[in-house]
């Protein structure tokens, strides 16, 4: 389990209480902090090159399951995950469940969407769930979706795909059912620019307003039905599109190997480089 509103928010005991019923051992690592909008950023808090944990819990996680605070962004938190920090390497791997809507393209931006990204880009079932409220009343709700969406995935064949699941603020018996969605064209909150001046530029908020488009998340979300879609990490396009292309002055293909840097990892606590991505026996570190 992990999340990107932090380790102290409620959506994460659902979600583990739903994968518990389910019969699932359950490890739950969450940020410290609040990380939405982080994306699949791989940023971290690190001390003397090591990463930052605290001893912090959801409220009202059942005794018995480990829970780590972690101070890094969800995406990485599940990156690690995968090569064992937490524990083996999970089965599956649930984020949420996000405070407020995650529909549209605007999934793209989503620290919950992306955690669960970054564990199928490494083979690993995964899901993202988000309730449609800032100050969810009817977490039951979605818990019962969540359960559904859990029980499906653990029988799929593939590991490179996440479900992407969204939950109306209602109770129960109010819950239309769930659907398979497309993803509304638009997301659920514009930015513009206000003021731009010398050494800054200022932004406004505000959210969006819908189009009517039947079929999407966003159009059935906000008629009482809970929503899934299906979304990936990154791949090659194969729609057919020519794309350009040159021969170069040196056309030996056993010429010498040249290096090529895999980039860096950064350190949000003093926005230092916290190191190269390094190769160790061929896998990434």
């Amino acid at each position: 389990m992990t999340n990107d509103d932090g380790i102290a928010s409620v959506g994460l005991t659902v979600l583990a209480e739903a994968a518990l019923e389910a019969g699932h051992e359950v490890v739950v690592a969450a940020p410290h902090r609040q990380y939405s909008g982080a994306s699949a950023a791989l940023t971290a808090q690190e001390r003397d090159g090591q990463l930052v944990l605290v001893d912090e819990r959801p409220p009202g996680l059942p005794d018995g399951v480990t829970a780590f605070g972690v101070k890094a962004a969800p995406a990485l938190i599940t990156f690690v995950a995968a090569f064992g920090a937490f524990g083996p390497k999970p089965d599956v791997v649930m984020s949420g469940i996000n405070l407020g809507a995650n529909t549209g393209r605007a999934t793209l931006h989503s620290g919950t969407v992306g955690a669960a990204l970054s564990a199928s880009s490494h083979g690993i079932r995964a899901m993202a769930v988000s309730i449609a409220s800032a100050k969810p009343q009817h977490w039951d709700t979605a818990q019962q979706v969540s359960a559904r969406g859990l029980h499906w995935l653990v029988e799929q064949p593939w590991h490179d795909r996440v479900l992407n699941i969204n939950v109306p603020d209602v109770a129960p018996d109010r819950l239309r059912g769930l659907r398979a969605a497309s993803l509304a064209s638009f997301g659920a909150v514009q930015a513009r620019v206000k003021e731009k001046g010398s050494g800054y530029v200022q932004l406004t908020y505000s959210g969006a307003e819908a189009e009517e488009e039947p079929g999407t998340d966003h159009y059935l979300l906000a008629r009482g039905w809970a929503t899934v879609s299906m979304v990936r990490a990154p791949v090659d396009d194969e729609t057919g599109i020519v794309l350009p292309t040159f021969d170069g002055a040196v056309a030996d293909e056993h010429a010498e190997r040249i290096h090529v840097s895999t980039g860096t990892v950064m350190s949000t606590g003093d926005d230092a480089v916290a190191g190269e991505i390094a190769q160790d026996d061929g896998e990434s570190a």
